[in-house]
Formats: structure tokens, C-alpha cells, sequence
């Protein structure tokens, strides 16, 4: 009898009632077709939002955008970077292309988040409130700050997506929040990176943004094959829905620590595929050339901005002389069959 009750008590630790389990995202509106969209790109020249003067918090890197509108006025919480930690700060822009900042906004505080990182994150506004889900610690976790104004923040007590158990794809770290609400739930893309430092995406799912599960099935998208453009790594999703499918733009990287924005599609938000035949969004300009990064996306109708990073610099994680460019993804109905 002891046994069974051992049994049914590790059942219950590994089914689910909030750590992991099976689902879906919602169906996207429309009737999808069986071909992909035909897809092309439109890419601002300059960075619309550069990094600061010597000595200022984003001098080194200007990076992660994350654009929200509100009220009429774009919000854009992007990572800032000045040789010594990572913060976010703000900009607001009538147009998406001219920005006025703001200042740094939130910065390390909590014991959990250590003193170099809380940022990288993304941003919803419900019901009035900003919440914005970071990246902070060591490992890697993501925590949760709310604002009435974008200005005054207010932060959960702890992370509230951890790590993984032992042995599993996110064990070393969790990152790269992306968040989107569909009927009444939230759902979560984030990076994860296991014990060989393997970095793929996963999905998650909360009623209120704050108490996670974690799909059951992850990871959601692996690595590419050998001596493709996600060969080494990715990062960074933004997901959205548009011509009867969910579509996902993210970060790959190869060996040389080159980065391109990729194209994924999926019927179910679990199951995704590459679309190979979409371009990519790669540096054309000097201040771009080696990483295009950090994708955060506003829809309207056939037409996607995109917000991303970009440096000209091939490092890992920081002094890239990183900067926020603007691209718009068209995506035309007039259909390629594939």
C-alpha cells in the first residue's frame, strides 16, 4: 500500500498540476492553407535606437527590443549595456522609428537575480498594467516586474519560471522570454540550455502569467543540421498568427557566433517547421554585418515590423556595439507552394 501511495505521489509530481503538461496553443483564426505564404523584407538602413554616449547605462549595447503600443504611443523595453551589468530601460515613440529615452527602469535587486543581468525580457499590457517577464541569475531564470506607468516597477518576490530537473533540456538555464495571451491564458517561448550547453526553445503555459507549466514535450524547435544557419544555437522567439497558422521568428547562430532572424510555422504552436525558402533577416549595412538578433513583432494584416538587434561584432553575449534596427516582413497572399 505504501508503495502505491509513493507511486501515485510521483504521478502526480510529473503529470503536471503546475510543473508540466500537454497542450496546444489555441487555433489560429482563418483556414490555413497547405503552402506557405510567399515572404520578402524591407530593412530601415539606419538603427532607429542607438546606444548612448560614453559612461551611459546602454553605451556599450543597445539590444532586446521589446515594443509594445499603448494609448497611442509605442513602449519599447530594451536591454542596455554599459560593460559592467544589464539593465532595461525605456523609450516611448509616436511612429516606432523615433525614439526619446527614458533611463534605465529595472536593474538587479532581488537575491535570486544576482548583480548583472535583469533584462532580455518581453512586455504585455492587461488590463492597464505593463508586465514584463526578465532574465536575471545564475543560472539563467526569468522573473516578472509590473508598472501602472512604465516607469515605477514592482517585481515578484522570486523567478517564477525556473530551471528544469536534472537531466533535462533547460537544466542549466531558462531565457529569452517571449509572452502572448490567448483567450484568457498566457503562453511562454523561451530558451533553453541543458548540462552540454544546447540551446533550443520550449513553451510554457499560466492562467496568470506568474504560476507557469511547462509543455511536457519540450523542446519545441532543435537545433538545425550541421553548418546551417541555427547550427549552434537558438534564441530569442517572437510568435504571432497571421494566414491560418502561428508563425515564429528567432535567433540562430553558427559556429562562428554570426547571427540571422529565421522563419518557423506551426498549425499547432507545439509542432513547428522551418520555412526554408523564406529569407532571412541578415546585416546588410556596416553597423549590422556580423548579428541580427532579438526580433519583437507588431502585426497588421500582411505586413509584420519588426523590431531587432544588430552589432558588428561576433561575441556571444555582449559588446556586440549593439543597436535597434526596424524591418517590415511582408507576407503576401499570394501563395509559393511548397
Amino acid at each position: 500500500m505504501k508503495r502505491c501511495l509513493l507511486c501515485a505521489a510521483l504521478a502526480a509530481m510529473l503529470t503536471g498540476c503546475g510543473n508540466y503538461a500537454d497542450f496546444r496553443l489555441p487555433p489560429p483564426p482563418g483556414r490555413p492553407s497547405s503552402s506557405i505564404p510567399a515572404v520578402r523584407w524591407e530593412v530601415l538602413p539606419s538603427p532607429v535606437l542607438a546606444r548612448g554616449p560614453a559612461g551611459d547605462w546602454d553605451s556599450v549595447d543597445a539590444l532586446n527590443p521589446s515594443v509594445v503600443r499603448y494609448r497611442g504611443l509605442y513602449h519599447n523595453l530594451y536591454s542596455g549595456f554599459d560593460g559592467r551589468a544589464w539593465r532595461t530601460g525605456l523609450a516611448t515613440s509616436q511612429d516606432g522609428i523615433s525614439w526619446v529615452k527614458h533611463g534605465p527602469m529595472i536593474s538587479t535587486s532581488a537575491s535570486w537575480e544576482g548583480d548583472y543581468m535583469a533584462a532580455n525580457g518581453a512586455v504585455l499590457v492587461v488590463a492597464g498594467e505593463f508586465l514584463y517577464w526578465y532574465q536575471a541569475g545564475s543560472p539563467p531564470r526569468i522573473g516578472l516586474a509590473r508598472s501602472r506607468d512604465g516607469r515605477g516597477w514592482s517585481k515578484q518576490a522570486g523567478p517564477v519560471l525556473a530551471t528544469g530537473p536534472r537531466g533535462s533540456w533547460d537544466e542549466r538555464g531558462v531565457a529569452d522570454p517571449w509572452v502572448s495571451r490567448i483567450g484568457g491564458l498566457f503562453y511562454m517561448y523561451y530558451l533553453g540550455q541543458d548540462r552540454a550547453r544546447r540551446q533550443r526553445l520550449g513553451l510554457a503555459r499560466s492562467p496568470d502569467g506568474v504560476r507557469w507549466e511547462k509543455l511536457r514535450s519540450n523542446p519545441v524547435l532543435e537545433l538545425g543540421p550541421m553548418g546551417s544557419f541555427d547550427e549552434a544555437g537558438l534564441g530569442e522567439p517572437a510568435v504571432w498568427t497571421s494566414h491560418g497558422r502561428h508563425w515564429m521568428l528567432y535567433t540562430g547562430r553558427d559556429r562562428g557566433e554570426n547571427r540571422r532572424v529565421l522563419l518557423a510555422g506551426s498549425r499547432d504552436g507545439v509542432h513547428w517547421e522551418r520555412v526554408p525558402e523564406a529569407p532571412r533577416l541578415a546585416g546588410n549595412q556596416a553597423w549590422n554585418s556580423k548579428v541580427v538578433c532579438d526580433p519583437s513583432v507588431e502585426v497588421d494584416g500582411d505586413t509584420v515590423r519588426v523590431w531587432f538587434g544588430g552589432g558588428d561584432q561576433a561575441r556571444p553575449d555582449e559588446r556586440l556595439n549593439g543597436q535597434i534596427g526596424l524591418a517590415l516582413l511582408r507576407m503576401s497572399p499570394a501563395e509559393a507552394a511548397r
